[in-house]
């Protein structure tokens, strides 16, 4: 980050909005990192913003496995989280969903950095909904050393196909030279300007 907390405070309320805004597993590292801390630290500051804010008793909990952390919902409000999932898998998906999916289809593996770029939006919340939906997947980037996003199978099983190749017209999206130079300019690569395609 450009300032690197330097209250306790500032440092508990970075912690906070870091876990708030993965909506997933953060490693003791990417943490240090994000916060321009050394890995021990970050888990020195990780362990004991844990203990603080469990101590709260809030629906929310700080949960430690391993090398990684995550903010979770409260053990003893397991049903009103299974009620959300539920209300969430059932409804229909929204436009900037649908956008997001149709993004995903043809341009994956996407990261998340790659597919704001090309929607103009932060996208954390939208694909969190379609994890849970089981529409797409995560693996890691070994190039890019990070999350990227595919359709899941289960996603193309309900399309009646077998592979993502068999979308419309996905030979020609996928390798489409307009997005990828887009992308390489968003991503710092230079050249002339390049508006986003309509996806």
């Amino acid at each position: 980050m450009s300032k690197r907390p330097s209250t306790t405070l500032d440092l508990y309320r970075a912690l906070e909005a870091l876990l708030f805004l993965a909506g997933k597993p953060l490693s003791v590292r990417k943490v240090a990192e994000l916060l321009g801390a050394d890995t021990a630290s970050a888990r020195s500051a990780i362990d004991a913003f844990r203990t603080t804010w469990n101590a709260r008793g809030g629906g929310t909990a700080v949960a430690m496995v391993g090398d990684e952390v995550q903010l979770v919902t409260h053990a003893d409000l397991h049903e009103v989280a299974e009620a959300f999932v539920k209300d969430e898998t059932r409804s229909e998906l929204t436009r900037p969903q649908l956008e997001a999916l149709t993004v995903i289809a043809y341009r994956g593996p996407i990261t998340k950095a790659e597919l704001e770029q090309i929607r103009g939006v932060h996208c954390g919340l939208i694909l969190r909904n379609l994890l849970i939906r089981g529409l797409v997947e995560h693996r890691r980037d070994a190039q890019k050393h990070e999350d990227a996003y595919i359709i899941s199978m289960d996603f193309l099983r309900h399309l009646g196909l077998v592979d993502v190749r068999a979308l419309p017209e996905y030979e020609r999206l996928h390798g489409s030279d307009i997005i990828t130079q887009f992308l390489h300019h968003a991503s710092g690569g230079g050249g002339a300007q390049v508006t986003p395609p309509a996806v």
